[in-house]
């Protein structure tokens, strides 16, 4: 399998991911002197927790840079793994994701495509060819987290941001065509490893898949439950602003035990 090189060239797709100036040792050294000179500061005049938060922050950059140049260079993956992937865009992304997993990384995010592929008010039927496009990269993905000791421990969330009409939106004015609109009173999300019993569908519609009838989930209550397999209690997880104490599910929100294994 040919991959180009600009498709996967670190360097290539992360500006500025190297210095031009310094080297990665002159960089180390550069900010040791920083750190010893902040520290020298504080020990004058106290302690300063904005200027703690500086220094972590440039410590936190420092390794990001030295270290995301490995993580990002998926041709160090077998040749037999990256044709899993099929290494389109998307597939590029599963495949970076495992990579990040595996180092340690707690939070990763793929978005499939440009703009907004999925978004068909037009043609409904071209969900088919993008989900051909994805499903092969994230069975790869589930796969290789198997195969790699981290699907127990890793939480995959698999959602857009509502469904879609089961009746036609004629958004032409010249021709009928097979768009679909908005639908939030149903649709699907789909949660894989991270303690999720496996081989189950949870809720069901209506006859046409216009509304759930069906063990409802509120998105309060999927993100309760995407606390709770990443060890949170939403109920707790508070921050207080103008007065009143704010959460990630509101006053909302109930766990899916069901689900969890």
């Amino acid at each position: 399998m040919h991959i180009h090189n600009e498709a996967v060239e670190p360097e290539k797709l992360i500006s500025h991911l190297k210095n031009a100036q310094l080297t990665v040792d002159e960089q180390r050294q550069q900010l040791n002197l920083i750190d010893q000179l902040n520290r020298r500061y504080m020990e004058r005049v106290g302690d300063q927790p904005q200027l703690e938060g500086a220094v972590q922050s440039m410590e936190s950059a420092f390794r990001l840079q030295t270290e995301s140049a490995g993580l990002f260079d998926i041709r160090k993956e077998p040749e037999h793994v990256r044709r899993r992937y099929d290494i389109s865009d998307f597939g590029r992304g599963c495949l970076m994701s495992l990579r990040l997993v595996e180092s340690g990384v707690r939070m990763v995010q793929i978005y499939f495509g440009n703009f907004q592929p999925w978004d068909h008010h037009d043609d409904i039927r071209i969900h088919a060819k993008l989900a051909r496009q994805s499903d092969g990269p994230i069975a790869a993905l589930v796969d290789d987290l198997k195969a790699r000791g981290l699907f127990d421990e890793t939480l995959i969330v698999i959602t857009g941001e509502f469904g879609r009409t089961p009746m036609i939106q004629n958004s032409g004015l010249e021709k009928l065509g097979c768009g679909r609109d908005h639908n939030p009173p149903a649709f699907t999300a789909l949660l894989a490893g991270g303690g999720i019993k496996g081989g189950i569908a949870y809720g069901a519609t209506d006859d046409f898949g216009f509304k759930a009838v069906e063990n409802k989930v509120h998105v309060h209550d999927l993100h309760a439950t995407i606390l709770h397999q990443l060890g949170f209690d939403h109920t707790k997880l508070t921050f207080r602003h103008a007065g009143r104490d704010f959460r990630l599910t509101d006053v909302h929100g109930e766990v899916v035990k069901t689900i969890i294994a």
